[in-house]
């Protein structure tokens, strides 16, 4: 977290130029920008009575991405980078700049799928980085308990910590720390929601179906991202047991 890793920087610059560009806009400009790279459900209703949303029909392509660069106020966007520090820089430290960033918009995508199934015809533009930093939370359970990584305290090296191997998915759903952390996380995610604020008909809610899909996108395709190979017999999905201690 002390040291993050350039990529990691970059992505949490590109967030706050994107915030105070947006902050300094007239209101009537920024809700326009809003509407334009938010992303809207509605806009992908095909009834007749479909409304028209600035950005046209290529708004209908870069909005499942664009809308994660955005944010309602200070808090949003702290909220998500503080859970960035962590997850997101040993997600990004494992990745290198490329897969991270590629990363950070597919889970952008699978969140704004989730959003669309669930909220077909609403009209209130969604935004917020959530779903992205769900799926990097999703992406660092699956080596952060092994031995050495960065929730087993077994290693002063961040870089050495995000190298381990990973456990499989299926091992990764057997361990029990994994279990946990994953029913703290659907649970306060259920009952509280995190982070994404969607912005007009219904002010200030919570698009926590946008953080599940952006959750389980990261969790389910890791393996297409992860440039370090797993050893034989998936050894390295061995407990980590012993003395280590979970924050």
């Amino acid at each position: 977290m002390l040291t993050l890793p350039g990529v990691l920087t970059a992505y949490i610059g590109l967030l706050a130029i994107v915030y105070l560009v947006c902050s300094a806009l007239p209101p009537d400009l920024e809700y326009w920008t809003i509407e334009a790279f938010g992303f809207i459900p509605k806009r992908y209703d095909s009834s007749l009575l479909a409304t028209a949303f600035p950005g046209g029909s290529g708004a209908k392509v870069w909005t499942f991405v664009t809308y994660s660069l955005l944010h309602a106020n200070l808090s949003h966007i702290g909220f998500n980078v503080l859970w960035l520090l962590p997850f997101g820089s040993a997600v990004a430290r494992r990745f290198g700049a490329f897969r991270f960033f590629l990363f950070m918009a597919v889970t952008a995508i699978a969140g704004a799928i989730a959003h669309l199934l669930t909220h077909e015809h609403s009209i209130a533009p969604m935004i917020g980085a959530s779903a992205s930093v769900s799926g990097a939370m999703a992406a660092a359970i699956r080596f952060a308990f092994v031995r050495g990584s960065f929730l087993s305290f077994r290693s002063d090296d961040a870089d050495a910590a995000a190298q381990v191997p990973a456990l499989s998915l299926t091992r990764a759903l057997q361990n029990p720390r994994v279990l946990a952390f994953l029913a703290i996380w659907f649970g306060v995610n259920i009952i509280f929601g995190m982070g994404s604020v969607a912005i007009g008909a219904e002010p200030g809610s919570v698009a926590w179906q946008a953080h599940i899909g952006g959750f389980l996108a990261g969790l389910v395709l890791f393996s297409l991202f992860d440039p370090v190979p797993r050893p034989p017999r998936d050894a390295a999905s061995a407990p980590s047991g012993g003395t280590d201690r979970v924050p």
